[in-house]
């Protein structure tokens, strides 16, 4: 396909970008916490970093790793870590020792961390102690050796961690029984590796830096390998694309990005950690964005310049009592992705905080961002923007065909930020590959004149009515125009007589709201077989991890 993107991109971003000169992402990252050292990095609650801090603290943990573990380059290592202090220590920590950095969910069952360890022969471990009695659980099971407890008044006054503590154990009851063998806490490893000496690792470009877990097309977890090559291509691609925005508003101070999607999510760990390192920014972490009250209350005391976040937790944010005292004076752009932006949602945002809701793209094997809208857009547009700096696309049909430009079919990607393949796994590596390296992404999509991606869904999402294609997005987004939902999951569900009929589950936001105001409203904007044959009315609506409403439970649920 014919690069027509190129004409329409911002001004000053570059059609290619060549990381091969940087070194490895360690190299990049140690320049930055050398360049902005006496300014802060990350920032919680519970204290903050400096990057000279973090320089030193992650240099004391990697000297550990290597001299008191005797973990070896090429080693995997799990960080089960919500967004707190810890986890930038371990994730740099462990990238300057040669390792592999695994990164866990922390609300893993059992089985799913088993599962997880067991594949990317990972026997290393670094917990925040609410989630350690899932590690203890799963110790022999796993076949793990060694475990590291983080708790959150690691970072904080000695008094105030007694407390916090606490609170936690036997106030709130958060952090249920556990026993690991040989466990060391945090902080005693990282005044052991303050007395070591960290052995020079040399590490390659095409190194693996990154195992990130992903269901991709097929459904089954597998690991997606993001070389250091791979980070840093989409590092720059990134900053290209930031950098008009700032320009525009001559801004030169520290950035600060509020980051709620949880680190060990690729897109928050590109678009938040790694990009706001790079930047010398700071990174404003949120623990659980799912406690709105307390999000809007900590985004009501602090200066932003830019926001990353999903459709629900945007929705739920305008919905939250005490948004509208937020200072949004700051902010420079607000971010959406792993998700689709929906067109009210978009609108409500704009109008609260004068600053447009912008989508962008992107998914765990291409590290994650594949296009953006221009940060310089004054407007939601409903498309996901345009391809990166040195991003081919191409719609093609199920025997890998290019389609012509404006029809649909299944969105094509290939570029430097392109996984190697699946760790171990070369069979889910062929399926998600055509032979000319163009990389599968199972979502269904069109490009119009611009070079623009419309995004219609994933392709197993996507219900079949009576041999007509249904997008539940499409479906979702009349359901976020209805004054009376707060959220919708739209999934397919079997029918004798289609094949498949849509079923909607709905929180309402009016109490009084009935299925006969929904079903009215779906009429009036949807053809006939896209609207729901089934209203189901929920309290709440299962979500994964980073917020996103979770369809695959939805039909379980069914």
């Amino acid at each position: 396909m014919e690069k027509i993107w190129l004409k329409h991109y911002p001004q000053g971003v570059p059609e290619t970008i060549d990381a091969s000169n940087l070194g490895s992402l360690v190299d990049v990252l140690l320049t930055s916490c050398r360049d902005h050292a006496a300014a802060v990095a990350f920032k919680s609650e519970f204290g903050s970093l400096t990057y000279a801090e973090l320089d030193a603290k992650s240099l004391a943990f990697a000297a550990f790793l290597q001299q008191v573990w005797g973990l070896k380059k090429g080693m995997r290592f799990g960080i089960m870590l919500p967004n707190v202090l810890a986890y930038p220590i371990a994730m740099l920590g462990a990238l300057r020792a040669g390792l592999i950095v695994v990164n866990i969910n922390p609300l893993y069952t059992q089985p799913e961390l088993v599962h997880e360890l067991e594949d990317a022969g990972c026997h290393h471990i670094i917990v925040l102690e609410p989630f350690a009695h899932t590690v203890a659980a799963s110790w022999q099971e796993a076949h793990i050796a060694k475990a590291m407890v983080v708790q959150l008044g690691d970072f904080c006054t000695p008094w105030k961690a007694v407390s916090l503590q606490f609170i936690l154990k036997y106030v709130m009851r958060k952090i249920p029984a556990w026993h690991l063998p040989d466990y060391v806490r945090l902080p005693d490893a990282l005044e052991i590796g303050r007395n070591k000496t960290l052995d020079k690792v040399n590490i390659d470009q095409q190194d693996v830096a990154f195992l990130q877990y992903t269901g991709g097309t097929t459904g089954v977890a597998k690991g997606a390998e993001l070389t250091h090559f791979n980070l840093l291509s989409n590092l720059l691609q990134a900053k290209a694309w930031v950098q008009p925005i700032l320009d525009e508003y001559g801004f030169k101070n520290q950035l600060t990005i509020v980051t709620a999607i949880p680190l060990y999510h690729i897109f928050s760990l590109l678009a938040n950690g790694l990009l706001f390192m790079y930047l010398g920014g700071i990174n404003l972490l949120i623990l659980n964005p799912r406690d709105f009250k307390k999000f809007v209350k900590i985004l009501q005391k602090e200066e932003f310049h830019a926001i990353t976040g999903v459709n629900t937790l945007y929705n739920s944010l305008l919905n939250t009592p005490g948004f509208e005292k937020i200072n949004f004076s700051s902010l420079l752009f607000s971010l959406g992705g792993g998700t689709a932006i929906q067109e009210e949602v978009a609108k409500r945002w704009a109008a609260k905080t004068g600053i447009p809701l912008l989508a962008a793209y992107g998914l765990t094997e291409t590290s994650p961002a594949v296009s953006i809208t221009p940060l310089t857009a004054k407007e939601y547009n409903t498309s996901v923007g345009l391809p990166l700096s040195s991003t081919e696309v191409s719609i093609r049909n199920d025997q890998g065909e290019e389609l012509p430009l404006g029809a649909v079919g299944e969105l094509c990607i290939r570029g430097p930020q392109v996984m190697r393949g699946y760790w171990q796994n070369e069979a889910e590596t062929r399926l998600v590959f055509w032979e000319d390296r163009w990389l599968r992404t199972g979502d269904i999509a069109k490009i119009d004149a611009e070079g623009q991606i419309y995004l219609l869904d994933r392709s197993k999402d996507m219900i079949l009515v009576s041999g007509f294609n249904v997008y539940p997005n499409e479906i979702e987004a009349v359901l976020a125009m209805h004054p009376g939902v707060l959220e919708s999951g739209v999934v397919g569900i079997p029918s004798d007589s289609s094949g498949e009929e849509v079923k909607a589950f709905i929180v309402k936001k009016d109490p009084n709201l009935t299925v006969e105001s929904v079903m009215e409203h779906c009429r009036k904007n949807l053809t006939g077989y896209k609207v729901p044959h089934v209203i189901e009315f929920c309290e709440s609506l299962p979500k994964t991890a980073v917020g996103k409403i979770s369809r695959k439970e939805l039909r379980a649920a069914h």
